[in-house]
């Protein structure tokens, strides 16, 4: 049940059609794992927890470096040298003391995927390698949680909701990893927390159950015409090698 204080917090917010108390306490109920926290899944982890997520988990390996704070919202100049993953950690509960925030300082890896999804009970998904990207969307798959994958580049980002059984799952779409892709690329800060939004909102009305989800679709936008498109995508792959074996359609 919500307290006077959450009916406080979210005054405004429990005002949206279809909302309200119920779907405010699915998201104070929900736990989210966010991985990583730069300068896509920080402000998507602030907006989480602005929303009333009841637990975040964070995941991102290394410390704080000054290219990063062209983006890295959720960062500070002092802490130049030392865990990101803590720093971001210090500021959301800052902002929102009541909220539990778990830092990991690791990046998904064969030996900690599972132990990471089990964790949570949706996986949004901003980390800029496919390599982790392919970890998280396998294991998702594997316990039947929702995961939530954005990616930018320059001025373009993409959104896509994936619910293991009944839309495509990220190896559907990519097969491979695509030949062109490189771990560093051109970002403006701007760019990222824009695509960051709308994937949090994706997860936001996803748990709390109003609104549309774009199922099946994926969100394109580009920042440098200001225009939002979406595509339908094929129909889940039944010889997809991740969540081909699945029967969960109906």
């Amino acid at each position: 049940m919500l307290s006077d204080t959450d009916r406080a917090t979210y005054e405004w917010q429990l005002d949206v059609p279809g909302l309200g108390e119920c779907g405010q306490e699915k998201l104070g109920s929900a736990t989210a794992l966010v991985s990583r926290v730069g300068g896509l899944g920080g402000p998507l982890a602030m907006s989480l927890a602005a929303a009333g997520i009841g637990k975040i988990i964070l995941v991102h390996a290394g410390n704080l470096q000054e290219a990063d704070l062209n983006r890295q919202t959720l960062m500070s100049r002092q802490w130049i040298g030392k865990p990101r993953v803590e720093c971001a950690a210090e500021t959301i509960a800052r902002f929102k003391p009541e909220i539990e925030v778990v830092p990991v300082n690791e990046n998904f890896n064969a030996d900690n995927a599972h132990r990471l999804v089990s964790m949570s009970d949706i996986v949004f998904d901003c980390a800029p390698l496919f390599e982790e990207r392919f970890l998280m969307n396998r294991e998702c798959v594997r316990q039947g949680k929702p995961i939530i994958d954005s990616a930018m580049y320059s001025m373009q980002g993409q959104v896509m909701t994936i619910v293991p059984g009944k839309t495509p799952c990220l190896a559907c779409v990519y097969p491979e990893i695509p030949s062109h892709w490189k771990r560093r690329f051109p970002v403006i800060g701007a760019v990222s927390c824009l695509v960051a939004q709308v994937g949090a909102l994706e997860g936001i009305k996803l748990i709390s159950g109003f609104g549309e989800v774009s199922i099946g679709e994926m969100i394109l936008i580009d920042a440098e015409t200001m225009s939002f498109n979406k595509i339908k995508l094929a129909p889940r792959r039944h010889d997809c090698a991740v969540c081909g074996g699945l029967n969960l359609d109906s």
